[in-house]
């Protein structure tokens, strides 16, 4: 124990003045924002589990060569995970490419607490990741991408979907955002919004576990779905209204999660994008393919292109919001 401790606090300190240089995200020359949303590792380093992803994840970001990486959750999946994170920060120092982290329902099971895991993260070269303890959960920020006058033209937030249930047992399942977390959400649009003279700015919403209107957007008959639903949407049975303060909020275009292993869709309820990433973890030969989700932002409008990279290479799924899906709820 005594081992593990000195070995998490000198990872900690290495990384203490490199943290101190964050880099700016901007749009390029083009107008483009790309983002690759990266799901579901499960790395782990002591049972050799998925360890054979990172040539994969390689060639994707050299392919794509994104402006940001994030990985949604479930990410390194044993007792002392920090082995297992730096070869994500290896991976990312390689590449070049600024990085972000959230956390999933796995990932506060191992020896390292939710806190001490953001610190150690926020801490690495390359991350972007800011837990300012407003909120509850870790690992809630919100990062601003600068336009072509230097001033913020979009916005990407990050979101802690929390792990399980804390009403058990007469409430069991996956976690929810705390009203609390919707507070903050909606106390953070308004800012933008009021600093922006009052229009929202075009937005995205990165985090783990799948809202319950995820599940409700597939039930409409006439819904475009772009990609597969292979398994049950696993949200959390308590809807604490995050959705809907982003509808009233007026900035999220679209939210991307993780956790459903299976299901890659896209679809739009109420005018905004859900959307899965692809599990970016080794599969069985009739699963889909490890890959990622690719998202491009353009400057001064309110519309992305998304697409699936799997680890062939392939581009799969490609389609534009919101003219994919025009006339759907």
């Amino acid at each position: 124990m005594k081992q593990f401790f000195f070995n998490w606090l000198f990872l900690v300190l290495s990384g203490v003045t490199v943290a101190q240089n964050k880099a700016a995200l901007r749009f390029n020359t083009t107008g483009e924002f790309k983002i690759i949303q990266f799901t579901d590792t499960h790395v782990n380093t002591s049972k050799g589990e998925n360890l054979g992803i990172f040539e994969y994840l390689k060639k994707i970001i050299e392919a794509e060569k994104p402006d940001l990486v994030v990985v949604t959750g479930d990410i390194v999946t044993e007792n002392d995970p920090q082995k297992g994170y730096m070869m994500f920060v290896r991976l990312f120092q390689e590449t070049g490419v600024p990085w972000v982290m959230v956390f999933g329902n796995h990932d506060s099971e191992h020896n390292l607490s939710r806190k001490d895991l953001a610190a150690f993260l926020q801490s690495r070269p390359g991350c972007l990741n800011k837990d300012e303890g407003e909120t509850d959960g870790n690992s809630n920020f919100v990062l601003t991408v600068l336009g072509k006058d230097n001033k913020a033209a979009a916005l990407l937030y990050f979101m802690d979907s929390n792990d399980y249930s804390t009403l058990k047992p007469r409430v069991g399942g996956w976690g929810w955002f705390t009203n609390k977390q919707v507070d903050w959400y909606r106390a953070k649009s308004k800012t933008y919004t009021t600093a922006n003279r009052g229009t929202p700015y075009p937005a995205l919403a990165f985090f783990h576990i799948p809202f319950p209107e995820y599940d409700l957007a597939m039930n409409n008959k006439d819904a475009v779905v772009i990609g597969k639903k292979r398994e049950k949407v696993c949200a959390p049975e308590i809807n604490t209204g995050m959705f809907a303060a982003m509808l009233e909020s007026g900035d999220v275009m679209g939210t991307f999660a993780g956790h459903d292993h299976y299901n890659d869709y896209i679809v739009t309820y109420y005018d905004v994008a859900l959307a899965y990433g692809r599990a970016s973890k080794l599969r069985n030969q009739n699963d889909p393919e490890l890959g990622g989700r690719v998202i491009v932002l353009k400057e001064g409008k309110r519309e992305f292109d998304t697409w699936i990279r799997d680890m062939h290479g392939t581009k799969e799924q490609s389609c534009n919001y919101p003219a994919s899906f025009a006339g759907k709820k």
